[in-house]
């Protein structure tokens, strides 16, 4: 697919601490985090990834104007050889010109070339979009979890 003239000006860079406030404002207005599992998205979230290999967190630029960002890792629960693309977002403004799937594509091959034998993700049940996302990506579903949740009795 020829990228269009609206998505051809869009760079993919790798994220830096500079772009860390960014990032942080974008994944607050993209994910609901008085839902779980996104109450775990915080500055915390943002700069472990950074920490870490950074290499496979990436940002999308629209002239210099942040439209994006995956950040993924090295390490899955116990298995060390698998990566985790744990968030994505693109500003809504900015979805549907395939700026995801760039960033999905970038991050992926980071985690590879870091030595990962396989990506895993998680979607939330409802985020069709994501979940579309991803099969488009290569990825396909390997188990289903369901999250139970026990609020305090008051």
């Amino acid at each position: 697919m020829p990228e269009s003239p609206d998505t051809a000006r869009i760079t993919v860079a790798p994220m830096t601490v500079e772009h860390a406030a960014g990032v942080l404002a974008l994944g607050r207005r993209v994910y609901d985090t008085t839902v779980k599992p996104y109450t775990s998205w915080s500055l915390s979230a943002v700069a472990r990834h950074l920490d870490g290999d950074g290499s496979t967190c990436r940002i999308a630029l629209d002239e210099g104007r942040l439209a994006g960002f995956v950040l993924g890792s090295l390490g899955f629960d116990r298995r060390t050889d698998w990566g985790l693309l744990e968030w994505i977002a693109v500003d809504p403004g900015h979805q549907g010109r395939g700026i995801a799937r760039r960033l999905v594509e970038e991050c992926c091959a980071g985690l590879f070339a870091a030595g990962a034998a396989a990506v895993v993700t998680e979607v939330e049940s409802q985020n069709t979009a994501s979940a579309a996302l991803m099969r488009r990506s290569g990825f396909a579903e390997g188990a289903v979890v369901t999250l139970f949740v026990r609020e305090p009795e008051e």
